[in-house]
């Protein structure tokens, strides 16, 4: 298994509004080798926040097809230039995408 990390900064304010939109049901949910997601919002931080949305795979290869899929593409997708979407700005900082490989496991 492997889990796949994008630790995103957003505007202060905006984590715990952003979290949901990260587990609400979507094309996702049926992905193969989709096992699943989960956000956390980093505490303690001043000048922004910060999500780890953290996603379960059971192989590299599921998440590069989901990666790679139109409805990676359509979920991902930049608004229009000039309509008024594109006029808001975007609560997002910046982000980094980080993967792991499950090494160890303890479950009570």
């Amino acid at each position: 298994m492997i889990v796949v990390t994008n630790r995103i900064k957003v505007k202060k304010g905006m984590g715990a509004v952003m979290a949901p939109g990260f587990t609400a049901p979507g094309p996702l949910n049926s992905s193969e080798g989709f096992v699943k997601v989960e956000v956390l919002l980093t505490q303690n931080l001043t000048e922004y926040d910060e999500l780890n949305v953290n996603m379960y795979w059971a192989t590299m290869d599921s998440f590069t097809a989901w990666r790679n899929s139109d409805a990676f593409k359509s979920a991902h997708k930049r608004p229009e230039p000039g309509s008024e979407e594109a006029k808001k700005e975007s609560p997002i900082l910046g982000s980094e995408i980080i993967t792991y490989e499950v090494a160890s496991v303890k479950e009570i």
